[in-house]
């Protein structure tokens, strides 16, 4: 097990307890140079502000906007259109849509699915799958938001899996590859959902990127359409997969009470996102030289911005290290911010509390969870393995 003062703000997303290790790193050095990492590190709420609203900062380095391992596959074709991984004007009009979209569905209809994935992956006998409910449930959850049948639905949850080896930098050739193979069959199983006279999400998609101006019926419209539609099932996978896991964590280890009322489930699974943030940390880019908390950031240099630092700043949050499932006006970075802010975060945090409620529901106990816990080694996401 790593030591406190061996860490890292890579290897403090794996750790036991980060929390006081990021806390110092808040207290001394809100924002600064790391020489082992060679790139700036935000971890202050107020630095992370300034990197995630700063437009000279991009999701990706100007000089490689899709990874090149995947560039000229299917893969690199969605990455390529994918709102979170693009800046610009392009981008915020393919996101309004993505954002009206996601709208669609009402909480109550988000709810009742994910609860009724979960009681459906529960039928059987022995442990429950955790793993399962924590992946590959949320991803189903979503396709058949987008109007997918059980049957698409189910293949575009494996599908994702395969896709999401790609985002990483560490994606080997052979991820790469895989996530290549899976673009292609993801963007065959989605067209047909891609209608404007559809019921789900997509057809929605369809819908607000007309109102918002943008063709959607001609390839150059349609391609990032589709692209999206597949990045509504990846945004899903990893984080909330974290989200479910870390709030079993929080109600094994004690840390936390089962809320007594089911409509209080929504508001415990957002202050875990909060205080054990599924996402840890992102990556910005200097486009060009930009001035942050003060320091000269050159063009071309990266700087990860420690989400889960940020959350745990008592400038941004009152008793930022208690548990308080009603708190209110909270200041949660998990999700990003500004132009960047995640379009799915209602919709990821109404489907974590429904699959976890569901299944406490059916008399598991978090208590029986293997510990101490160990988490999947990602150098972002925060996921524990149970």
């Amino acid at each position: 097990m790593t030591s406190p003062s061996e860490l890292t703000p890579i290897t403090a997303v794996t750790a036991a307890d980060p929390y006081p290790w990021y806390a110092d790193l808040v207290r001394n050095r809100p924002f600064g140079w790391d020489d082992g990492l060679r790139m700036w590190v935000a971890a202050s709420a107020e630095a992370v502000t300034a990197v995630l609203g700063e437009p000279g900062l991009r999701v990706r380095p100007p000089a490689e906007p899709v990874p090149a391992g995947i560039a000229g596959t299917p893969a690199g074709d969605v990455f390529g259109h994918l709102v979170r991984m693009t800046d610009g004007p392009v981008q915020q009009r393919h996101k309004r849509a993505v954002r009206a979209a996601l709208g669609h569905p009402r909480t109550e209809e988000i709810t009742a699915l994910a609860a009724e994935r979960t009681s459906r992956a529960l039928k059987h006998s022995g442990p429950p799958p955790l793993r399962d409910l924590m992946f590959s449930v949320p991803a189903r959850v979503v396709a058949a938001l987008c109007g997918l049948d059980d049957e698409a639905a189910d293949e575009a949850g494996r599908l994702i899996a395969d896709f999401v080896q790609c985002i990483p930098a560490s994606a080997t050739p052979e991820q790469q590859a895989a996530a290549a193979r899976a673009a292609a069959v993801l963007q065959g199983l989605l067209t047909p959902y891609l209608d404007e006279h559809g019921t789900g999400v997509l057809g929605e998609l369809v819908r607000a990127a007309r109102r918002d101006g943008s063709p959607a019926t001609a390839h150059e419209g349609v391609a990032p359409l589709l692209a999206n539609g597949v990045g509504l099932l990846s945004q899903t996978y990893d984080a909330t997969a974290g989200l479910i896991g870390n709030m079993l964590v929080a109600l094994a280890t004690g840390v936390a009470e089962a809320p007594r009322e089911p409509g209080r489930w929504r508001a415990f699974a957002r202050e875990v996102a909060r205080f054990d943030a599924p996402v840890q940390n992102t990556r910005r880019f200097a486009a060009a030289p930009v001035t942050v908390a003060g320091a000269a950031v050159p063009e071309g240099a990266a700087v990860l911005v420690v989400l889960a630092a940020a959350n745990r700043d008592p400038a941004a949050n009152a008793e930022p290290d208690e548990f308080h499932a009603d708190r209110s006006d909270a200041a949660i970075f998990t999700f990003g911010a500004a132009t960047h802010r995640c379009p799915g975060e209602e919709v990821a945090v109404a489907i974590a509390a429904a699959v976890v409620a569901e299944l406490l529901a059916q008399g598991f106990d978090p208590a029986s969870l293997r510990r101490p816990v160990s988490y999947l080694p990602l150098a972002n996401a925060r996921i524990p393995v149970l």
